[in-house]
Formats: structure tokens, C-alpha cells, sequence
């Protein structure tokens, strides 16, 4: 089945007591079985649940993946993946990643025996010399938050694999839309549902896709020990927001090179992070292995107190936290998403004061546009 038809069908089959084409919400916390050791299959909600079933089917199918996991939030989905790594063991984790992420390693992580150091996973020359004997594992987002890096996926998992190592990829900004890593030879997926899957702005979800049968086993173990499992509710909203995922990417594309060019030519922008641009260093690289470059642009505008301008003066973009939803959203990554990332990091890799990132919703263009340009002026 092609990319649409897969996201409606899915994991959506109608249900088999009332033929309802929407999953049901399974709203339960426990199932009432037919005797001791027989049951229909579900048993404790924090183990299994027919609408959160439902859904990792759609994701791990989008993702051609095998095996698929809902998590509460994208942050639980990558901590659960992290456990395939144990005391001991080193990981290499891309040097411009979610500032969450590099949290969770530098704050968290570390306490327990995982080494780690940061690498530019866009260069596989660096990347190399990052490995370790007891290196299991590379952690990668492509394209990053927020400059907007393209990573060679195919490269770096054939490197891992050769040095023994497994590769987790945040594909948050593509969506398996545009992107889908395990066809690079990634053996992870990670996901934010509350972005791009979900859409809407109305839940926070993560998901973990992958193929291997044990591994899978493992990540299933982990969720339920620890309970970090999406409600009923949200693996509804979330599914509801696959079924449009097509339509909604492609607006969130088309607006996004419409934004990145005008950006670009803007008299009050230095410069303009979007990989569909042929500026872009890695722009042959991601015309590669994305199908398109999607809705998110971060530019320059040269100073915090320019940045605070356009932040305070759009009027239909919304200030605020996340992205992948269908409004436009603005922030700032230095004082937001990336604030828990060292000031002296971030100014290496360009996440400077003056840096504003947007989420470019599927608004009207001439409306985004109008309203960036009255902002930035």
C-alpha cells in the first residue's frame, strides 16, 4: 500500500463488536478475564491496551518497522531506547541534539555508568574518531534542532554496525513522511508524537520503532516495568493525526520553502538554517534520503534584542514552546529548547542569542509571510 493509505488502514480496522471505522477509546484499566490464565489477550492496561495497540501498529507501519512502542512523551521514548545500553557502555550522541536530550545524558545518564561524548554526526571523519571498544551506541538527529544539520544515515549505520555499535535516530522533524531511517540501515526509531504525528498541538506522546525481535522484547519490558506508556486518549488523538499526516506534511513543506526563501532574502536576516535551501551544505545529502524539507526554519537576526522583536511582534504565529503542529510556532532556542545545553556549546554550533526558530504551520502563506515580515521590521 502506498505511504496515505497505509496511515489510514493501519492498525485501523473496524472494530469487530459494533463494525465503529474509528478505533474505540478503551478507556480501562483492567479486563475482566474468563478464568485463571484465560483471557482475550489484554489483561492490566499498563501492559497492553487495544487503542494503544491500535496505534503502534499505524506508527511501526509508516516506519517499516516490525515493532512499535507508545510512550508518554517523546523524552520517556528515548530514555526507554537508551536502555538497550547498561553500565559501562559508551555512546556517542550527536552534537546538536534536542537540549532534553543532551539533559538526559548529561544529567541523568551519566550517573549510572554510561560514558558519553558529543560528535558532528554529519561528519563521518569526526564521527570515527569518537568510537570506543565498548562504543554501543550512536544517537542521531537529522536533520537537527535547531540548525537544521543533515546527517548521512547510511554512513553512520554502516560505521556503527562495523565497530559493533547500534544507532538510535530522532526523526521528529521528517516524520516517516519524509523520512524513514530504517531504510538506511538505522536500527531505532525515535519519536515526539506531540509534533508532526500528532499535529494538532493536543498531545505529548512518544513512540520507538525497530525490526529486531529481541531487542524489541527488551524496549516492550522496560515500558511496562517502568509504566511509561501512552493513555488511551492520546494513542486516539495521535491516530486521528496519522490518517492526515500526508496532506499535512506536504503543507507543512510547501510553506516552509516559501518561508526559507522570503527569510532568505529578507534585509533583517543574516542568515537562514533550512535544508531545502541550495545554500545549504547538506542540501544534496537530504534531497537524498528525505522526500522533502519539511516546515521547520531557524534564522538570524543578529542579536538578542533583535530576536526579542520579532518573538514579541508576530501576531498570528504563536510564541511558545514544540512544533510539528498545524499553527506556526515561534521560539527561541537559546532561552527555550536548548537552555539546559552550555552557553559555550551553543555558540560552536551557532545556537546564539540572536537565533529564532519557527515551525511553519499550514496557514494561509501570505498570512505567515506578512506576518514575519511586519515582525521582523
Amino acid at each position: 500500500m502506498g505511504f496515505s493509505t497505509t496511515a489510514i488502514h493501519a492498525g485501523n480496522e473496524p472494530d469487530a463488536s459494533t463494525g465503529a471505522v474509528s478505533v474505540p477509546i478503551y478507556q480501562t484499566s483492567t479486563y475482566a478475564q474468563d478464568g485463571l490464565g484465560r483471557h482475550k489477550g489484554y489483561e492490566y492496561a499498563r501492559t497492553q491496551n487495544p487503542t494503544r495497540s491500535a496505534l503502534e501498529k499505524n506508527i511501526a507501519a509508516l516506519e517499516n518497522a516490525r515493532f512499535g512502542f507508545a510512550f508518554a512523551s517523546g523524552m520517556s521514548a528515548i530514555d526507554t531506547s537508551l536502555k538497550l545500553v547498561k553500565a559501562g557502555d559508551h555512546v556517542i550522541l550527536g552534537d546538536n541534539t534536542y537540549g532534553g536530550t543532551f539533559r538526559l545524558f548529561s544529567k541523568i545518564l551519566v550517573n549510572y555508568g554510561i560514558e558519553f561524548n558529543v560528535a558532528d554526526t554529519s561528519n563521518v571523519a569526526d564521527l570515527e574518531k569518537s568510537f570506543k571498544p565498548n562504543t554501543k551506541l550512536v544517537f542521531v538527529e537529522t536533520p537537527t534542532n535547531p540548525i537544521m544539520t543533515v546527517t548521512d544515515l547510511k554512513a553512520v549505520s554502516d560505521l556503527a554496525h562495523a565497530n559493533g555499535a547500534k544507532v538510535i535516530c530522532d526523526n521528529t522533524f521528517m516524520s516517516p513522511y519524509f523520512q524513514r531511517p530504517i531504510d538506511h540501515g538505522v536500527d531505532v526509531v525515535v519519536h515526539s508524537t506531540t509534533k508532526y504525528l500528532n499535529g494538532h498541538s493536543d498531545s505529548v506522546g512518544g513512540f520507538v520503532a525497530l525490526n529486531d525481535e529481541k531487542d524489541a522484547e527488551w524496549i516492550g519490558f522496560v515500558q511496562n516495568s517502568i509504566g511509561a506508556i501512552l493513555s488511551p486518549f492520546d494513542s486516539f488523538l495521535v491516530l486521528r493525526g496519522t490518517k492526515t499526516l500526508a496532506v499535512r506534511m506536504e503543507a507543512h513543506d510547501r510553506n516552509g520553502r516559501m518561508v526559507a526563501n522570503f527569510l532568505t532574502e529578507h534585509p533583517r536576516v543574516e542568515k537562514v538554517y533550512y535544508p531545502g535551501l541550495v545554500s545549504h551544505p547538506q542540501h544534496e545529502l537530504a534531497k537524498q534520503q528525505q522526500s522533502g524539507f519539511g516546515g521547520m526554519v531557524s534564522f538570524e537576526t543578529g542579536s538578542l534584542d533583535n530576536a526579542r522583536k520579532v518573538l514579541e511582534g508576530v501576531k498570528i504565529i504563536t510564541l511558545g514552546e514544540s512544533l510539528g503542529g498545524v499553527e506556526s510556532l515561534i521560539s527561541h532556542p537559546a532561552t527555550m529548547t536548548h537552555a539546559s545545553v552550555p552557553a559555550e556549546s551553543r555558540a560552536k554550533l551557532g545556537i546564539t542569542d540572536g537565533l529564532v526558530r519557527v515551525s511553519v504551520g499550514i496557514e494561509d502563506i501570505e498570512d505567515i509571510l506578512e506576518d514575519l515580515d511586519q515582525a521582523l521590521s
